[in-house]
């Protein structure tokens, strides 16, 4: 995770352009870039980019995040087109447009994953499990930043599951199981994991019948609150895949509609939370990083089914320059006052990857903001 500098530089470092400063974009580009080319050379040396970083990601109370040498060296280097060990004005353009604007000015979706009866005090009640952590607790958390934090969409996901689901217990007859699998279909138990014949041969984890299809199980429990633009995304309704993820099923077989509606959005920044930590919610994270997004997980909303694999699932999400956080602390890295570190480095790395969707995103949104100052400007 970030830390503070111990030791603040001599000098502190440059302001980034204020709020009103940014509504004219060119002009902010370039008195950013002037006012951080200390030797008035012309071009940016990875110490004033340096310099750019220390007064880029910082909190909200001014404090300045710790940004590793081996990581500025790497950022340096993907705006550094042409190898020359500077950062021209040209290459700034993209640096400032791609890079910047997004850390100062994310575009952020909550997505709270499976906040539904079952899961809270139905069939598959989580505090049975062996955190014996209580679904319940997520609630109030998830509402107040509902009614605090002006996110730019919001998600909720359902498990939506047919009746003959290959994840029920209970139908675990109606399917082969393979020869490999450890345990058969008279042995195997709830929470056990069995192979079934396929074709393809496929792992499944065994849960007791869950979230059925119009079911009482299924709904999102009473006291969540559901906006009125909020949008719901349905998983798991290919009886014969799981869905954990709500990207991908588990068989990354066939997407939701999750990816089109971040992309239609120009998301940047995904905030995951809801049930349960270390299945659905860890799976959802752990794609929207595969998919290049900006992760963060807000750990007082999640609670999870196994204390070992919910601490996996935290490692994997930092490991991947994800951000883990407290709901008390969204509200600023929403608006733009919480800048991390981790987020700008995996940004940057995504620039590097023109397919990913957070490189897509940020192309619909520079195409959307030219048109929409093209139609501003006063006709001649």
């Amino acid at each position: 995770m970030a830390t503070e500098w111990n030791n603040p530089p001599e000098v502190e470092p440059t302001e980034l352009p204020n709020e009103d400063f940014m509504t004219n974009p060119s002009l902010a580009m370039d008195a950013c870039f002037t006012a951080f080319d200390k030797d008035g050379d012309d071009r940016l040396s990875l110490n004033e980019f340096t310099l750019i970083c220390r007064a880029l990601f910082r909190n909200d109370k001014g404090h300045i995040y710790v940004v590793p040498s081996d990581r500025l060296e790497q950022m340096f280097a993907v705006f550094d087109k042409n190898e020359d060990g500077y950062i021209d004005r040209e290459e700034f353009q993209f640096c400032w447009n791609q890079w910047i604007k997004t850390i100062v000015r994310p575009i952020s979706a909550f997505l709270i994953v499976d906040v539904q009866n079952d899961f809270i005090s139905g069939s598959l009640n989580i505090s049975n499990c062996s955190a014996q952590q209580n679904g319940l607790e997520v609630i109030e958390p998830i509402n107040k930043l509902l009614d605090t934090v002006d996110f730019d969409a919001v998600f909720y996901s359902l498990d939506w599951h047919p009746s003959d689901h290959v994840s029920f217990i209970d139908n675990i007859k109606q399917r082969p199981i393979h020869p490999t699998s450890p345990l058969n279909a008279d042995n195997a138990q709830v929470y056990d994991t069995v192979i079934f014949a396929g074709p393809p041969p496929m792992k499944q984890r065994l849960w007791p019948r869950h979230c059925v299809q119009d079911s009482w199980g299924s709904e999102l429990h009473k006291d969540l609150k559901v906006l009125e633009h909020g949008v719901k995304v349905y998983k798991g309704t290919n009886p014969e895949v799981d869905s954990y993820s709500v990207f991908w099923d588990n068989k990354k077989l066939s997407d939701t509609t999750l990816c089109g509606q971040l992309r239609l959005k120009g998301s940047t920044d995904i905030y995951v939370c809801g049930l349960a930590y270390d299945v659905c919610v860890g799976a959802t994270a752990i794609d929207a990083l595969s998919a290049g997004y900006r992760t963060i997980l807000i750990d007082d909303c999640c609670r999870g089914v196994d204390l070992n694999d919910i601490e996996s699932t935290k490692q994997t999400v930092i490991s991947s320059n994800g951000v883990i956080v407290s709901s008390r602390e969204v509200k600023a890295m929403v608006e733009g006052r919480d800048r991390r570190p981790e987020l700008g480095y995996k940004l940057a790395m995504e620039l590097k990857n023109s397919e990913s969707d957070l490189s897509k995103n940020n192309a619909c949104r520079r195409q959307s903001q030219h048109q929409q100052q093209q139609q501003q400007q006063p006709s001649q």
